[in-house]
């Protein structure tokens, strides 16, 4: 192999992001139509991921958000598992930020390879080497949440630890707030799939952050249902507390 697993990933997900961000811009500049600026990310960015992968790792099997389970993954002993854009709405939506491609590998029962490119900040962050999250020096805990909606459980950690709240669009351009030191707290309840959580946990987990479930539990990957409905993503001195709001 020409390149670790680490290295393919982070370059894969960089290179897939500078395109994308072409892509846009260019689409943009032409007058296309929201809805099919969607549309034309998600396929261009997941042919992208798909090819790059599939030439480097011909034997590894893929779980996509944009493609159908290939259910050969449950038997397999390496499963790539990629968000080709995380966060479409805000892709479509010229020049938001926040969102991100997530590309992770799932080996034996753990994720040993992760990255999450923000595209329009020009950032990829591994799994490793690990980020090195700041101290904080807010006052109270700073909460991302959703731009469309108020999760409960996201209500009751701000409401039980006095935080302030932000909106940011995608769960990886969220829970890379956390990484960079810009938030403290990512708690999602209501509907998540495998790839939408698996890079973001793996790279904040490596940079010493709290990555759970929201009752505690750790998060699991390359299961047979592909729901994993819930994510906390912490400063681990705020994970205690946290859970003790969502599990009374």
């Amino acid at each position: 192999m020409s390149e670790t697993d680490q290295q393919l990933a982070s370059r894969v997900a960089t290179e897939a992001g500078a395109m994308l961000v072409e892509l846009r811009d260019e689409l943009v500049a032409v007058g296309i139509h929201y809805w099919d600026l969607k549309d034309e990310g998600d396929v261009a960015g997941h042919r992208y991921i798909m090819s790059a992968l599939n030439a480097e790792r011909p034997d590894d099997e893929i779980l996509s958000e944009e493609a159908a389970d290939n259910r050969r993954r449950l038997n397999a002993e390496r499963v790539w598992i990629i968000d080709p854009i995380d966060g479409t709405n805000e892709f479509a939506e010229h020049p938001r930020h926040d969102w991100a491609i997530h590309i992770a590998l799932w080996e034996a029962g753990e994720l040993t390879a992760a990255s999450v490119a923000l595209p329009t900040l020009g950032i990829t962050f591994d799994a490793s080497p690990a980020a090195v999250v700041p101290p904080s020096t807010r006052a109270r805990p700073l909460l991302v949440t959703s731009r469309s909606r108020n999760p409960y459980c996201a209500v009751m950690v701000a409401n039980a630890l006095g935080c302030d709240v932000a909106r940011l669009g995608s769960a990886g351009a969220k829970a890379m707030a956390i990484v960079m030191g810009e938030a403290d707290i990512y708690v999602h309840d209501g509907g998540m799939y495998q790839w939408d959580s698996a890079a973001p946990s793996a790279v904040a987990k490596a940079a010493g952050l709290h990555v759970s479930r929201i009752d505690g539990s750790p998060l699991e990957y390359n299961k047979e249902s592909l729901w994993l409905p819930d994510f906390l993503v912490c400063r681990t001195e705020l994970a205690e507390p946290a859970l003790n709001a969502l599990n009374p």
